[in-house]
């Protein structure tokens, strides 16, 4: 015991020693395994309460830690926001009692439930709050990192994530050659992307309206249809099946799946259009987006007519993907259908289901191998806007029953969670591997096909995770969706 209060003493004088004078101490503690944006968040979140960020990294054996502690120390210092790291080496309320700080931050998970902090901060007059931060923030440390690097590639990759998990570049390249072994089957709302490339002429001296001039249009196919193309352009025999309006929006696209090697099966709705997005945009930037669309769902009628071409195609199927936009191709009872015969089949399922202008819940994908939301999606699934990021997926993984989420976070990166992870690890996060996209709009396309493939040749969660950030790194550094390849993954991971 004296020990321990010897330490504790002597983390409490460096902390004094580093604080300026009479500063209102902020204090954090965890396991920091993995430090993940949502760790990021709640750090931005403590600082803001008050004057000198302190932050308690628990040391081997104290807490549920599994990496050691001096690297997980090592990461927590180096956070530009953080005042002082140190290894913590007694329970929390302990330390508190001694140090007296101002305010004790801990996640809003923790906030129903008892916290021994709780009578130890109420003793002193302290505060105890709960909060996960906001997830609007925008790192300075990222910022920072990105002004400083005077590299020419826009593509960097995370070097320490392989090496945690056990894998090299050489194991990915492996498995991208085996992609064509695979016989895929994509459902979903066709889309076709329209970029209508603009000269800005200024504003308008009549009213305030900027006024532009078109120079060129360009049509590209996306939705579960860029899915389709990824999946074969990797080398997969692919099957698509979707719902198109008898227009001549839909003649291009089943014209450009056809040559891109996709055998294409669409079924026409003559109540709604083919889905068609236009973007005005000058500069490289979309000034406006014009969407033209029905979101109703298709009639009985077309739901059996889709519902047997898809079951023919999932005879010799090898994994079934739901590219969901919530334009009405996949009314729930095609989609519980369809799973059902997967199960029976024993054909291993993923599910992406975007939610951005309109409405839609991604756990209704149940039984799913992967699912690949957003931040945004996976909140509106879980109803839930205040959980942190870890607690937010935990969930979603549960109701869904899926075994492994990816939480994709824009230019954060991306969130794995999966109860079968190496070592122990069930979370870990990857950085964003392009630091100056072009054009963000098939991001998660492209690495939601290329991780689902990839789990189903049998790589592990942190393989696929990490060969679909490559994959979506190198779709954004072009403008429009276009089909990935194999040679281009290859390419990029031999660098």
């Amino acid at each position: 015991m004296e020990n321990i209060i010897a330490l504790i003493e002597a983390d409490i004088a460096a902390i004094r020693a580093k604080a300026p004078p009479g500063a209102r101490i902020v204090f954090v503690s965890g396991d920091f395994n993995i430090i993940h944006p949502g760790h990021q968040r709640i750090l931005n979140f403590a600082a803001g309460c008050g004057d000198f960020l302190v932050v308690g990294v628990n040391g081997d054996g104290l807490g549920n830690t599994l990496l050691p502690e001096a690297l997980r120390h090592e990461s927590v210092a180096a956070i530009g926001i953080v005042g002082h790291a140190f290894i913590l080496r007694t329970q929390p309320e302990v330390f508190i009692g001694h140090l007296r700080p101002a305010v004790v931050v801990k996640g809003r998970e923790f906030a129903d439930g008892f916290n021994p902090e709780q009578p130890v901060v109420e003793s002193y007059g302290g505060m105890l709050l709960f909060g996960s931060g906001d997830m609007r923030y925008s790192s300075f440390d990222l910022l920072r990192q990105e002004l400083n690097d005077t590299r020419l590639l826009p593509i960097r990759k995370s070097r320490d994530f392989p090496k945690r998990h056990g894998f090299t570049p050489e194991d990915l390249v492996a498995l991208i050659r085996r992609f064509s072994l695979l016989r895929v089957v994509v459902v979903g709302d066709l889309i076709v992307d329209e970029y209508i490339d603009c000269d800005p002429l200024g504003m308008s001296r009549e009213d305030p309206t900027l006024v532009v001039m078109p120079l060129q249009s360009r049509r590209f196919v996306g939705g579960a249809g860029i899915v389709a193309a990824h999946a074969h352009g990797l080398g997969a025999e692919v099957n698509y099946f979707g719902v198109a309006g008898g227009d001549a929006t839909a003649d291009h696209a089943e014209s450009e799946l056809t040559r891109w090697g996709v055998q294409c099966h669409l079924v026409t709705d003559d109540t709604r259009p083919t889905t068609l997005k236009q973007r005005y945009r000058a500069l490289n930037k979309t000034l406006l987006r014009v969407s033209h669309l029905r979101q109703h769902d298709i009639r009985p009628e077309l739901v059996e007519v889709l519902a047997d071409k898809i079951e023919n195609a999932l005879e010799d199927a090898d994994l079934l993907i739901f590219a969901d936009f919530n334009y009405g191709c996949l009314p729930q009872a095609l989609v519980d259908w369809v799973a059902q015969v997967c199960r029976e089949r024993h054909i291993p399922m993923a599910a992406d289901s975007q939610a951005s202008s309109q409405i839609g819940d991604v756990s209704r994908f149940t039984g799913v191998r992967l699912l690949t939301p957003t931040e945004y999606e996976a909140r509106l699934a879980m109803r839930d806007s205040q959980s942190g990021l870890v607690v937010l997926a935990d969930g979603l993984l549960h109701k869904a029953q899926a075994e492994h989420i990816i939480v994709t976070l824009a230019s954060e990166g991306i969130l794995i969670h999966s109860p079968h992870g190496t070592s122990g690890l069930i979370t870990d996060r990857l950085p964003a591997f392009n630091l100056s996209p072009k054009d963000v709009s098939g991001a998660g396309d492209s690495l939601f096909t290329t991780a689902s493939m990839a789990l189903t040749l049998g790589a592990s969660i942190w393989q696929a995770a990490y060969l679909g950030s490559v994959a979506a790194a190198y779709q954004v550094s072009r403008t429009g969706n276009a089909p990935l390849s194999a040679g281009e993954l290859i390419a990029e991971l031999s660098r």
